[in-house]
C-alpha cells in the first residue's frame, strides 16, 4: 500500500475524538478514508488497543452524525492499522455545531456564503428559493408587478387565470412563496420596493474611468432597486450618460444607435443580474474606459468553462426563479443562448468579439469600443479594428489624440464639461454637479458653458422649451479630451 494524503485520504498516528471533524469533512465533500496508525510520512506505526477502538468508533460516528461508516483493520509492514471509510452524505453534517469540508489535503471550517451553499446543495435548493423572514406584501412594488404581468401576457408566458389584481395568488402560481406563505428571496429581489433592506449586495454600480486607469474615477452611479427597475435604470444611464450614440439618418429620420449593440449589452447586463452570487457582499459592476466597457458579477461558472460560453452549451442557472421571471417577461429565452447572442450581435456590428474571463471569483465580459468615436477624431488617426482583433489588440493600438484646444474657461465650466455625457437636460446636469442653488448653476455653469461654446442646445430656436437638452459641441469634446 503506497498512499499519500489528499482530499480523500488522511493519516493520523493515534485516535483523538477531535478527528471526528475529518469524518464530518469527508461526508460533506466527496467522501474519503481516514487511516489511524500511519504518520504524516505515510509510515505505519500501529495502533494500541485496536480491538476496543474498532468497537467504539462506529458508535461514536453514528452518535454524532447518524451515518454508518465502515471501520476495519488492515496490516501494513507488520503493523495493525485502522481504516475508516466515509461515504458522501446527502445532508450537511456538523461537529459541535460547526460544518467542515475537505479542501485539498486539509480540513476547513465553512462559514458565511460557503456554508450557505453547502446547506442549499444538500437540501436541493437554490439561493433564491429560500423564504425571507420579516418580509410581507407591503414590501412589494405593485407598479413593478403590473408591468411584469403585462409583459408576461404579451409573450403568453403567464399561468392561466392569474393577474395583478391578487398578487398573493399570482405569486403562489409563480412559486414565489414558500409552503409557509413566506415571500421567497427571488420575490423581494425582483419586485421589492427596497431589496437592499434585506440584501445589502443587491446594488449595481456604474463608473466612467479616465483612460484605462481603474483608480481614476470620473463619474459614477449606484442603483438600489428591484432587478426589473435596475435593468431599466442601467440601460437608461448608459444611453443618456455613459456611452455614445452615433447619429445616422434613414431617409429623413434621425437614428441614434448605441455604440455597443443594444441586444449585446442588454444580454450581458441580464446575465450579470441573473447569475450573480447573492451570498457575496459585492455589487454587479459596469466599468466604462476609453477603449473598453466591462461588466462583472460575482459567482464562478457552474459546470461550464469560459471557452464553453463561445459555443453551444447547456444553461446552468444559479438563481432559477429569478431567471424564470425574466423569461416569462420576455427578457430572455430558455435555451442558454445569451452569450452566443452577445458575440453574434457584437461582431455583426463590426466590433471585435467580446472577451469572457474568470475574474476575481466571478465572470467578466468586456467589449471593445470604437476608438474613433470615443475621441471624435478622423478615422485615419485611429488604427482600424478588424473583426478578428482581440480587445487587447484594440487597447494596444489605441493612439493618444490630444488636440491643443484649450478655451479660456472657468473652473465651473470645466466641471460641467466633465459630467455631461450625451444629451442631458439642465436638472440632470445640476444633479451630477451636486449643486443646490439653481441660480448659481444657470449663471456660472450652464450659461457660461454656452457662452464659451463648450456646450450647445439641442433645440436652439426654442431656448425655454421644456424638452431642452444640452450636449458638448465639437469644441467641447476636444476640450474635454484635453482635460484627460
Amino acid at each position: 500500500m503506497n498512499l499519500q494524503e489528499s482530499q480523500t485520504v488522511e493519516f493520523k498516528e493515534t485516535w483523538r475524538d477531535e478527528y471526528l471533524k475529518t469524518v464530518c469533512a469527508f461526508a460533506n465533500t466527496d467522501g474519503g478514508v481516514l487511516y489511524i496508525g500511519i504518520n504524516d510520512k505515510g509510515e505505519a506505526v500501529g495502533v494500541e488497543n485496536i480491538e476496543k477502538l474498532t468497537e467504539n468508533l462506529p458508535n461514536k460516528i453514528m452518535t454524532f452524525f447518524v451515518i454508518a461508516a465502515d471501520v476495519e483493520t488492515e496490516e501494513k509492514n507488520g503493523k495493525q492499522i485502522v481504516k475508516i471509510t466515509v461515504q458522501k452524505s446527502n445532508a450537511a453534517l456538523s461537529y459541535h455545531g460547526k460544518f467542515y469540508i475537505r479542501s485539498g489535503s486539509t480540513t476547513q471550517e465553512l462559514k458565511g456564503g460557503a456554508l450557505q451553499k453547502l446547506l442549499l446543495r444538500t437540501n436541493n435548493l437554490s439561493w433564491d428559493e429560500i423564504g425571507v423572514e420579516n418580509a410581507d406584501f407591503d414590501d412589494i412594488d405593485n407598479e413593478t408587478v403590473s408591468r411584469f404581468v403585462f409583459q408576461a401576457m404579451q409573450h403568453n408566458r403567464l399561468p392561466a387565470g392569474v393577474d395583478d389584481k391578487n398578487i398573493k395568488h399570482l405569486f403562489q402560481n409563480l412559486e414565489l412563496l414558500t409552503d409557509d406563505g413566506e415571500l421567497k428571496r427571488a420575490a423581494i429581489l425582483l419586485f421589492g420596493k427596497k431589496p437592499t433592506r434585506f440584501f445589502k449586495c443587491a446594488t449595481f454600480k456604474i463608473g466612467r474611468f479616465k483612460g484605462t486607469n481603474p483608480t481614476d474615477l470620473i463619474i459614477h452611479d449606484e442603483i438600489e432597486a428591484n432587478l426589473f427597475k435596475t435593468f431599466d435604470d442601467v440601460i437608461g444611464l448608459l444611453r443618456s450618460k455613459y456611452l455614445l450614440s452615433p447619429v445616422s439618418y434613414q431617409g429623413m429620420v434621425r437614428v441614434e444607435t448605441l455604440e455597443i449593440p443594444d441586444k449585446a449589452i442588454r444580454e450581458a447586463i441580464l446575465n450579470a443580474l441573473i447569475h450573480k452570487d447573492y451570498t457575496s457582499h459585492t455589487s454587479v459592476t459596469l466599468r466604462v474606459y476609453d477603449p473598453t466597457v466591462s461588466i462583472w458579477n460575482d459567482g464562478e461558472l457552474e459546470k461550464l468553462s469560459v471557452e464553453d460560453l463561445s459555443r453551444e452549451h447547456r444553461s446552468y442557472r444559479r438563481n432559477p426563479l429569478i431567471a424564470n421571471m425574466f423569461y416569462r417577461a420576455g427578457f430572455i429565452e430558455a435555451w442558454g443562448r445569451g452569450t452566443l447572442t452577445i458575440i453574434e450581435e457584437t461582431t455583426k456590428s463590426g466590433l471585435s468579439a467580446p472577451m469572457f474571463e474568470d475574474y476575481q471569483g466571478g465572470l467578466k465580459v468586456s467589449f471593445a469600443r470604437n476608438i474613433a468615436q470615443v475621441f471624435d477624431v478622423a478615422p485615419q488617426v485611429t488604427p482600424q479594428v478588424a473583426p478578428q482583433d482581440t480587445i487587447q489588440d484594440t487597447i494596444q493600438d489605441t493612439v493618444q489624440v490630444t488636440p491643443q484646444v484649450t478655451p479660456q474657461v472657468t473652473p465651473q465650466v470645466e466641471q460641467l464639461a466633465l459630467v455631461i455625457i450625451g444629451e442631458m437636460n439642465g436638472s440632470q446636469i445640476q444633479g451630477e454637479l451636486k449643486l443646490s442653488d439653481r441660480k448659481n448653476f444657470r449663471l456660472n455653469y450652464l450659461q457660461a458653458a454656452l457662452n464659451c461654446g463648450i456646450i450647445e442646445m439641442t433645440i436652439p430656436d426654442k431656448p425655454n422649451s421644456s424638452l431642452q437638452k444640452y450636449r458638448l459641441t465639437q469644441k467641447g469634446v476636444k476640450y474635454k479630451e484635453n482635460l484627460f
